[in-house]
Protein backbone atom coordinates (compact mmCIF):
# COMPACT_ATOMS: atom_id res chain seq x y z
CA UNK A 1 0.00 0.00 0.00
CA UNK A 2 1.12 3.48 -0.83
CA UNK A 3 1.52 5.21 2.36
CA UNK A 4 0.95 9.53 2.62
CA UNK A 5 4.52 10.92 2.29
CA UNK A 6 5.23 13.00 5.44
CA UNK A 7 5.00 16.39 4.48
CA UNK A 8 1.49 15.67 2.47
CA UNK A 9 -1.72 17.62 4.31
CA UNK A 10 -4.04 15.55 5.52
CA UNK A 11 -7.55 15.52 3.82
CA UNK A 12 -9.68 15.78 7.03
CA UNK A 13 -12.10 18.33 7.75
CA UNK A 14 -12.83 20.88 5.53
CA UNK A 15 -10.29 20.79 3.50
CA UNK A 16 -11.67 17.39 2.51
CA UNK A 17 -15.23 18.56 1.78
CA UNK A 18 -14.25 20.78 -0.85
CA UNK A 19 -12.73 17.78 -3.22
CA UNK A 20 -14.78 17.42 -6.02
CA UNK A 21 -17.09 14.28 -5.30
CA UNK A 22 -17.63 15.76 -2.05
CA UNK A 23 -18.89 18.77 -3.54
CA UNK A 24 -21.30 16.81 -5.89
CA UNK A 25 -22.56 14.38 -3.23
CA UNK A 26 -23.49 17.42 -0.63
CA UNK A 27 -25.60 18.89 -3.38
CA UNK A 28 -27.51 15.45 -4.52
CA UNK A 29 -30.01 16.11 -6.76
CA UNK A 30 -29.72 19.71 -6.79
CA UNK A 31 -26.47 22.14 -6.28
CA UNK A 32 -25.77 25.10 -8.36
CA UNK A 33 -23.08 25.90 -11.02
CA UNK A 34 -20.06 24.69 -8.55
CA UNK A 35 -21.58 21.95 -8.33
CA UNK A 36 -22.29 21.07 -12.23
CA UNK A 37 -19.04 22.01 -12.88
CA UNK A 38 -17.31 19.55 -10.23
CA UNK A 39 -19.74 16.88 -11.79
CA UNK A 40 -18.86 17.80 -15.50
CA UNK A 41 -14.93 17.64 -14.63
CA UNK A 42 -14.88 14.47 -13.33
CA UNK A 43 -17.35 13.09 -16.68
CA UNK A 44 -14.38 14.69 -18.94
CA UNK A 45 -12.00 12.91 -17.08
CA UNK A 46 -13.15 9.69 -16.48
CA UNK A 47 -15.27 8.60 -19.74
CA UNK A 48 -12.84 5.84 -20.67
CA UNK A 49 -14.04 3.19 -18.34
CA UNK A 50 -17.87 4.06 -19.39
CA UNK A 51 -17.09 3.52 -23.32
CA UNK A 52 -15.14 0.58 -22.35
CA UNK A 53 -18.01 -0.76 -20.40
CA UNK A 54 -20.43 -0.22 -22.87
CA UNK A 55 -18.36 -1.43 -25.06
CA UNK A 56 -18.22 -4.83 -24.19
CA UNK A 57 -21.44 -4.98 -23.11
CA UNK A 58 -22.38 -5.53 -26.70
CA UNK A 59 -22.67 -1.78 -28.36
CA UNK A 60 -20.95 -1.45 -31.47
CA UNK A 61 -18.03 1.39 -31.79
CA UNK A 62 -20.25 4.19 -33.04
CA UNK A 63 -23.35 3.08 -31.10
CA UNK A 64 -20.77 3.19 -27.88
CA UNK A 65 -19.85 6.91 -28.80
CA UNK A 66 -23.43 7.74 -28.91
CA UNK A 67 -24.60 5.99 -25.32
CA UNK A 68 -21.85 7.06 -23.83
CA UNK A 69 -22.93 10.44 -24.53
CA UNK A 70 -26.02 10.07 -23.52
CA UNK A 71 -25.35 8.48 -20.13
CA UNK A 72 -23.10 11.83 -18.97
CA UNK A 73 -25.61 13.87 -20.67
CA UNK A 74 -28.17 12.34 -18.23
CA UNK A 75 -25.51 12.40 -15.57
CA UNK A 76 -24.90 15.85 -15.70
CA UNK A 77 -28.94 16.39 -15.66
CA UNK A 78 -28.65 14.32 -12.61
CA UNK A 79 -31.17 11.62 -13.22
CA UNK A 80 -29.27 9.37 -11.17
CA UNK A 81 -29.22 10.82 -7.75
CA UNK A 82 -32.10 9.90 -6.59
CA UNK A 83 -30.98 6.30 -7.09
CA UNK A 84 -27.56 6.84 -5.23
CA UNK A 85 -26.93 5.73 -1.81
CA UNK A 86 -25.50 8.63 0.52
CA UNK A 87 -22.91 5.31 1.60
CA UNK A 88 -21.59 4.37 -1.13
CA UNK A 89 -19.93 7.64 -2.07
CA UNK A 90 -16.92 6.96 -3.99
CA UNK A 91 -17.27 8.07 -7.37
CA UNK A 92 -16.08 5.23 -9.32
CA UNK A 93 -18.52 2.78 -7.45
CA UNK A 94 -21.35 5.48 -7.94
CA UNK A 95 -20.58 6.16 -11.75
CA UNK A 96 -20.82 2.00 -12.44
CA UNK A 97 -24.05 1.66 -10.92
CA UNK A 98 -25.50 4.33 -12.66
CA UNK A 99 -23.88 3.03 -15.64
CA UNK A 100 -25.71 -0.39 -15.18
CA UNK A 101 -28.66 1.12 -14.38
CA UNK A 102 -28.81 3.35 -17.75
CA UNK A 103 -27.98 0.44 -19.91
CA UNK A 104 -30.85 -2.00 -18.46
CA UNK A 105 -33.36 0.56 -18.41
CA UNK A 106 -35.26 -1.17 -21.19
CA UNK A 107 -36.77 2.28 -22.10
CA UNK A 108 -33.68 4.13 -22.86
CA UNK A 109 -32.06 0.92 -24.67
CA UNK A 110 -35.22 0.98 -27.00
CA UNK A 111 -34.75 4.41 -28.09
CA UNK A 112 -30.92 4.43 -28.63
CA UNK A 113 -31.86 5.71 -32.64
CA UNK A 114 -33.71 9.08 -30.66
CA UNK A 115 -30.90 10.22 -28.84
CA UNK A 116 -29.36 13.04 -30.29
CA UNK A 117 -28.67 15.13 -27.26
CA UNK A 118 -25.11 16.41 -28.60
CA UNK A 119 -21.59 15.99 -27.26
CA UNK A 120 -21.70 16.56 -23.44
CA UNK A 121 -17.79 15.18 -22.98
CA UNK A 122 -14.76 15.77 -25.25
CA UNK A 123 -14.46 12.02 -26.46
CA UNK A 124 -11.98 10.94 -28.70
CA UNK A 125 -13.05 8.48 -30.60
CA UNK A 126 -10.15 6.89 -31.92
CA UNK A 127 -8.46 7.15 -28.51
CA UNK A 128 -11.49 5.69 -27.04
CA UNK A 129 -11.75 2.54 -29.12
CA UNK A 130 -8.05 1.83 -29.57
CA UNK A 131 -7.79 1.98 -25.23
CA UNK A 132 -10.63 -0.96 -25.67
CA UNK A 133 -8.76 -2.56 -27.75
CA UNK A 134 -5.43 -2.45 -25.91
CA UNK A 135 -6.67 -4.37 -23.22
CA UNK A 136 -7.65 -7.91 -22.93
CA UNK A 137 -10.66 -8.41 -24.40
CA UNK A 138 -12.06 -11.87 -24.33
CA UNK A 139 -13.39 -13.64 -21.55
CA UNK A 140 -13.21 -10.09 -19.73
CA UNK A 141 -16.59 -8.92 -18.01
CA UNK A 142 -17.35 -6.07 -18.81
CA UNK A 143 -17.49 -4.49 -14.82
CA UNK A 144 -13.31 -6.12 -14.98
CA UNK A 145 -13.15 -3.93 -17.99
CA UNK A 146 -14.54 -0.92 -16.14
CA UNK A 147 -11.78 -1.40 -13.21
CA UNK A 148 -9.60 -2.12 -15.26
CA UNK A 149 -9.93 1.42 -17.76
CA UNK A 150 -10.65 3.44 -14.28
CA UNK A 151 -7.05 2.12 -12.99
CA UNK A 152 -5.53 3.10 -16.11
CA UNK A 153 -7.28 6.25 -16.65
CA UNK A 154 -6.33 7.35 -13.23
CA UNK A 155 -3.07 6.54 -12.86
CA UNK A 156 -2.34 8.17 -16.60
CA UNK A 157 -4.16 11.21 -15.44
CA UNK A 158 -1.64 11.27 -12.31
CA UNK A 159 1.32 10.70 -14.45
CA UNK A 160 0.36 13.60 -16.92
CA UNK A 161 0.53 16.03 -14.19
CA UNK A 162 3.40 14.70 -13.38
CA UNK A 163 5.12 14.94 -16.48
CA UNK A 164 4.20 18.52 -17.12
CA UNK A 165 5.36 19.48 -13.33
CA UNK A 166 8.39 17.41 -14.20
CA UNK A 167 9.23 18.98 -17.82
CA UNK A 168 9.31 22.30 -16.22
CA UNK A 169 12.95 22.09 -15.54
CA UNK A 170 14.09 18.69 -16.67
CA UNK A 171 15.61 17.02 -19.64
CA UNK A 172 13.06 15.84 -22.66
CA UNK A 173 12.93 12.52 -22.91
CA UNK A 174 14.07 11.63 -19.15
CA UNK A 175 10.55 12.00 -17.80
CA UNK A 176 9.74 8.73 -20.24
CA UNK A 177 12.63 6.61 -18.86
CA UNK A 178 11.56 7.36 -15.33
CA UNK A 179 8.24 6.49 -15.41
CA UNK A 180 8.14 3.20 -16.26
CA UNK A 181 9.85 2.74 -12.44
CA UNK A 182 7.11 4.51 -10.93
CA UNK A 183 4.53 1.42 -10.94
CA UNK A 184 5.20 -2.05 -11.66
CA UNK A 185 8.88 -2.71 -10.68
CA UNK A 186 11.82 -0.87 -11.52
CA UNK A 187 12.14 -1.12 -15.53
CA UNK A 188 13.13 1.09 -17.67
CA UNK A 189 17.16 1.66 -18.08
CA UNK A 190 19.74 1.23 -15.58
CA UNK A 191 20.56 4.19 -13.26
CA UNK A 192 24.37 4.15 -14.51
CA UNK A 193 22.75 4.35 -18.60
CA UNK A 194 20.19 6.81 -17.71
CA UNK A 195 23.49 9.02 -16.05
CA UNK A 196 25.18 8.45 -19.02
CA UNK A 197 22.67 9.44 -21.87
CA UNK A 198 21.35 12.43 -19.94
CA UNK A 199 24.26 13.50 -18.67
CA UNK A 200 23.91 13.23 -14.92
CA UNK A 201 25.95 11.65 -11.99
CA UNK A 202 24.46 8.34 -11.53
CA UNK A 203 23.45 9.15 -7.75
CA UNK A 204 21.32 12.45 -9.59
CA UNK A 205 19.58 9.92 -11.05
CA UNK A 206 18.95 8.09 -7.79
CA UNK A 207 18.05 11.12 -6.28
CA UNK A 208 15.57 12.55 -8.89
CA UNK A 209 13.93 9.08 -8.85
CA UNK A 210 13.50 9.03 -5.06
CA UNK A 211 11.96 12.62 -4.71
CA UNK A 212 9.50 11.30 -8.35
CA UNK A 213 8.60 8.93 -6.18
CA UNK A 214 7.46 10.62 -3.04
CA UNK A 215 6.04 13.23 -5.35
CA UNK A 216 3.99 10.15 -7.49
CA UNK A 217 2.60 9.24 -4.35
CA UNK A 218 1.46 12.34 -2.95
CA UNK A 219 0.00 13.48 -6.26
CA UNK A 220 -2.12 9.84 -6.62
CA UNK A 221 -3.46 10.27 -2.96
CA UNK A 222 -4.47 13.74 -3.80
CA UNK A 223 -6.30 12.99 -6.72
CA UNK A 224 -7.83 9.82 -5.16
CA UNK A 225 -8.98 12.00 -2.04
CA UNK A 226 -10.97 14.16 -5.25
CA UNK A 227 -13.22 10.85 -6.07
CA UNK A 228 -13.90 9.58 -2.49
CA UNK A 229 -16.65 10.63 0.44
CA UNK A 230 -14.19 10.11 3.22
CA UNK A 231 -10.68 10.70 4.02
CA UNK A 232 -10.89 7.00 5.20
CA UNK A 233 -11.69 5.66 2.16
CA UNK A 234 -8.22 7.01 0.44
CA UNK A 235 -6.28 3.57 1.07
CA UNK A 236 -9.01 1.36 0.42
CA UNK A 237 -9.18 2.80 -3.16
CA UNK A 238 -5.50 2.92 -3.35
CA UNK A 239 -5.66 -1.11 -2.64
CA UNK A 240 -8.03 -1.31 -5.35
CA UNK A 241 -5.82 0.51 -8.01
CA UNK A 242 -3.12 -2.22 -6.82
CA UNK A 243 -4.86 -5.38 -6.95
CA UNK A 244 -6.78 -4.23 -10.46
CA UNK A 245 -3.02 -3.16 -12.05
CA UNK A 246 -0.68 -5.40 -10.24
CA UNK A 247 1.75 -4.09 -7.24
CA UNK A 248 3.67 -0.92 -7.51
CA UNK A 249 7.28 -0.95 -7.26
Amino acid sequence: MIPAPANFPSHTGAVFATTRWTLVLEAGAGGGASQRDALAGLCQAYWPPVYAYIRRFGASPADAQDLTQEFFSRLLAREFFARAERDKGRFRTFLLCSLKNFLHDEHLRANTLKRGGGKVVSLDELLAEQGYQAGPVEGVTAETLFERNWALTLLEGVLAKLEREFNQGARPGLFTELRQRLWGGARGGAAHELAARFGLSESAVHVMMHRLRARFREMLRAEIAELVATPAEIDDEIAHLIRVLGNPG
